[in-house]
């Protein structure tokens, strides 16, 4: 049931939130927003694939 539901989160942050990597923003620069969103796709990411 948490699979699916971290499944479907990183489905929506796909489509919806930046990719950061694709424009290659240097992580030193990064504003704190930038460093949030980076932030939760990688939680939503590393508990979509457990």
């Amino acid at each position: 049931m948490r699979n699916a539901i971290f499944k479907t989160l990183a489905k929506i942050n796909k489509a919806i939130l930046p990719s950061y990597s694709k424009q290659q923003l240097d992580l030193t620069k990064a504003s704190k927003i930038q460093m949030a969103i980076i932030g939760w796709r990688w939680y939503v990411t590393k508990n979509a694939l457990d």
